[in-house]
C-alpha cells in the first residue's frame, strides 16, 4: 500500500467520523452547552500571561471580565437564563475584580483603580441586594424602613 493511498484512507475515515459526529448531534451538543469556553480561556489565558511576566498588569482588567463573564454564562446553561435577573450584578462584579487585580499587581499600587474598584463592588453587592429582595423583600424592607421610623420618632418623644 502506498502512502498516498493510506494518507488518502485516513482522510475518508476522518471526514465521515466528523459527518457522522455532526449527524448524531455532537457538536450541536458541545456549541450549545460549551461556548463560555471561548471566553473563559482567553480570560485565563490573560492572567497565565502576566504571571509568566510576559504581559503587563493592565491586562488583569480583561482578564478578570472575561473569566467572571464565562463562570456566569456556564451557571446559567446549566439551571437556566432566568436566573440572570438576578445574576447580572456579578457582571460589574468582574469589572470591580479586574480592577482590584490591577491596583494589587502593579508595583506603584495606584489609588484610582482601587477607588473605582471600591466603588463598583459596593454597587454590585447594592444591586444584588435588591434583586435577592425584589419579590417579597422590598415589603420587608418597607416594613422595616416603617419600623425604624416610627421608633426613631417614638424615641425622640419618649426624651422630651
Amino acid at each position: 500500500m502506498s502512502k498516498n493511498k493510506y494518507a488518502v484512507g485516513l482522510l475518508f475515515l476522518f471526514a465521515g467520523a466528523v459527518i457522522l459526529l455532526g449527524k448524531l448531534g455532537l457538536f450541536a451538543f458541545i456549541g450549545t452547552n460549551f461556548w463560555p469556553l471561548f471566553v473563559l480561556i482567553p480570560g485565563i489565558l490573560l492572567h497565565v500571561l502576566f504571571f509568566g511576566r510576559l504581559l503587563p498588569p493592565l491586562v488583569l482588567v480583561p482578564g478578570a471580565i472575561l473569566t467572571i463573564n464565562a463562570f456566569i454564562f456556564f451557571f446559567c446553561i446549566a439551571f437556566g437564563w432566568s436566573n440572570m435577573q438576578y445574576l447580572w450584578p456579578f457582571f460589574i462584579l468582574g469589572v470591580a475584580l479586574g480592577l482590584y487585580e490591577y491596583h494589587l499587581f502593579e508595583m506603584s499600587h495606584p489609588k484610582y483603580p482601587l477607588t473605582i474598584a471600591m466603588i463598583l463592588a459596593l454597587i454590585a453587592v447594592s444591586f444584588f441586594v435588591i434583586m435577592a429582595f425584589w419579590g417579597w423583600g422590598l415589603y420587608i424592607i418597607a416594613v422595616l424602613l416603617l419600623a425604624i421610623g416610627a421608633w426613631l420618632i417614638a424615641g425622640k418623644r419618649a426624651r422630651w
